[in-house]
């Protein structure tokens, strides 16, 4: 099991690159998240741990999901999705709004193809159409 100091430094860290590929000054951030500037330095530095609200205000500052942050301190389990989620989690050329962007619309082309599926399922198991009753008639 990671120690505490350890989650503290990689969610730290974590916080200091959004920032940084935010361009966000440490000030800056303190003032959209509503954290006092030490405070906010000792959680870069991996002095202090914060809590899930703090996190949040954090992300609300960064715009970017309180998820990624809960994540990465370890409040939450990654969320799985397969290679695709993976690799859009795992592109530093998004932003973390792109990413959850992207996620979003893939998660909802998979539950519509398999509740198409569903959908399918339940025809295939009526009876059978006649194909004599589905051509349409003749005339003379």
């Amino acid at each position: 099991m990671e120690k505490v100091a350890d989650i503290a430094s990689d969610i730290g860290e974590y916080i200091r690159q959004q920032r940084s590929t935010a361009k966000i000054s440490l000030r800056q951030l303190s003032k959209l998240a509503g954290v006092s500037n030490p405070y906010l330095s000792q959680i870069e530095r991996g002095v202090r741990k914060p809590s899930a609200e703090i996190l949040q205000q954090i992300a609300k500052g960064l715009r970017i999901s309180a998820e990624a942050l809960y994540v990465q301190a370890g409040i939450l389990d990654l969320p799985t999705g397969g290679p695709v989620g993976d690799s859009i989690r795992a592109d530093t050329e998004l932003t973390e709004r792109q990413k959850q962007v992207l996620l979003d619309v893939y998660e909802s082309f998979r539950r519509e193809n398999a509740a198409a599926k569903t959908g399918q399922a339940a025809n295939t198991d009526a009876a059978p159409v006649k194909a004599e009753a589905a051509k349409p008639k003749e005339t003379a």
